[in-house]
């Protein structure tokens, strides 16, 4: 039995129930694998990822992630056990008929894990803006769920409002992402915010000013 989860889901922002889905794992003798992509770098100490935020590192058994988001490199990894890891080498085909990561890649994820660890005030600015932009967007009445991260769902639930949000608030100056079928629902369709620790409170209040003025062109906010 293998439960695989993301730590951190990617379209809403909201975190994986961890402690219950290990739980479950020792109700039922299962394996657990949690894919920490949007966990790393935002979450835990010195940014070690979800796992690490609820103190259950030791209980999940293969932790994988991507060296393309908050390490800002290419490639990826995953991190279990001795016999687990052996096993991969030699069985898993994704990994055989890949080539190596580059070394220009591979240095640029390890300084990044540096900076992680020896500047964690980037961590603190991340999670400061983001609760900010948190409190902005909900006093502007936008519909934003059950969010637990830098990641803001702003939801449309209509289609060609979504695609027109999109053009809109790029015209306006304002980059987000449509999140449309299949990557889910067709009433659950929205734009994504995604947040950086060197944004500032400025760029935030343009960003919602700006997002206002087009959700309210197209009726989405009232």
């Amino acid at each position: 039995k293998l439960i695989i989860v993301d730590g951190v889901f990617s379209m809403e922002g909201d975190l994986a129930p961890l402690p219950e889905i290990i739980a479950l794992k020792k109700k039922y003798g299962a394996t657990v694998m949690v894919d920490e992509a949007h966990g790393v770098g935002v979450f835990g100490r010195q940014g070690r990822g979800v796992c690490d935020h609820f103190g259950l590192t030791d209980e999940v058994d293969l932790i994988m992630g991507t060296f393309s988001k908050s390490l800002a490199s290419i490639g990826g990894f995953i991190a279990a056990d001795h016999t687990i890891i052996d096993y991969l080498r030699h069985t898993a085909r994704t990994y055989i008929f890949s080539a190596s990561n580059t070394p220009a890649a591979t240095a640029c994820a390890l300084e990044a894990l540096h900076i992680l660890q020896q500047e964690p005030e980037r961590l603190e600015a991340l999670w400061e803006v983001t609760n900010y932009a948190l409190k902005r967007f909900k006093e502007e009445g936008f519909e934003i769920g059950d969010t637990q991260s830098p990641i803001i769902p702003l939801y449309v639930r209509d289609l060609e409002k979504t695609f027109a949000a999109t053009a809109m608030a790029f015209e306006a100056g304002v980059f987000i992402n449509p999140v449309v079928p299949p990557a889910c629902h067709p009433t659950d369709t929205l734009v994504r915010i995604a947040l950086m620790a060197t944004h500032t409170h400025e760029q935030v209040d343009r960003a919602v000013a700006a997002l206002v003025g087009v959700f309210r062109k197209l009726e989405i906010l009232k």
